[in-house]
């Protein structure tokens, strides 16, 4: 299952399943979930553990050296659940100790071509990153996140669950829980209605999350005065996951 011409380390922990492709190289500190496949030309570096039925296509890097310049070669973490892909010439980077040490990626996402996560990053699970989405450092994305192509992120950002953003979105701010964004810099454009059908929303609460949205960006009500009127009016868990993903920014909603 292991190519003759891959280098993997002793002291590396794969499962007994795992298949290595030609010229890969896999160093200590390494764990590989049952059933995962590793391409061609992959490196993966540790402390890194990876969960079951992990797909690694060519060129990508896994569990490298952060790049932030602070990084003095502390032995940090990434780790991720099952059921990833990632596809050709991905950069994972390990977290640091300036904050939790790990970088941490749920499980079932997708990650394509040249997707870039910055250390310390935290990612839920069901995410769809486009080519070349770029995480900076300690980002933060909930379950079934989109980012469409070439989008970028800011360090420090948080992106809610179910939220989407546009090819070539340029995010600086927190984006809410639920909302559809794009543009250079992102504004919101709305809730992503078609990703909620898909997901199986009721109408009750897709017609709830609208008016909580109306409250936030067309009422022309402080932020505090809209949380307010939201948890006064509804009593649904999806817009007290969307007044929670508000109430949580730490660098201001996008506008």
């Amino acid at each position: 299952m292991i190519h003759p011409t891959a280098l993997v380390d002793p002291a590396a922990r794969l499962a007994d399943d795992v298949e290595v492709g030609p010229f890969t190289v896999i160093g200590p500190d390494v764990e590989i979930g049952p059933g995962s496949r590793i391409g061609p030309h992959v490196v993966i570096k540790g402390p890194t553990t990876l969960g079951a039925r992990t797909r690694i296509f060519q060129f990508a890097s896994v569990g490298e050296d952060c790049q932030d310049k602070k990084y003095a070669g502390e032995p940090t973490r990434l780790v991720m659940g099952d059921d990833n892909v990632i596809r050709e010439g991905v950069t994972l980077h390990r977290g640091t100790v300036q904050d939790r040490g790990e970088t941490t990626i749920g499980s079932r996402n997708l990650f394509m071509a040249y997707v870039h996560v910055g250390h310390d990053c935290v990612i839920g699970s069901d995410c769809i990153l486009a080519n070349q989405v770029t995480l900076a450092g300690h980002v933060k994305l909930g379950d079934f996140a989109i980012l469409g192509g070439l989008s970028a992120v800011h360090q420090f950002c948080h992106f809610g669950t179910h939220a989407m953003a546009g090819g070539g979105s340029i995010i600086t701010k927190d984006t809410p829980a639920y909302v559809m964004i794009n543009g250079n810099p992102a504004q919101a454009h709305g809730l992503n209605l078609v990703g909620l059908k898909r997901r199986g929303f009721s109408r009750e609460s897709m017609r709830a999350l609208g008016e909580a949205y109306k409250l936030v960006y067309r009422q022309g009500l402080t932020v505090e005065q809209a949380l307010a009127e939201i948890r006064g009016r509804f009593d649904l868990p999806e817009t007290e996951a969307f007044a929670a993903s508000i109430e949580a920014s730490t660098r201001g909603i996008i506008r």
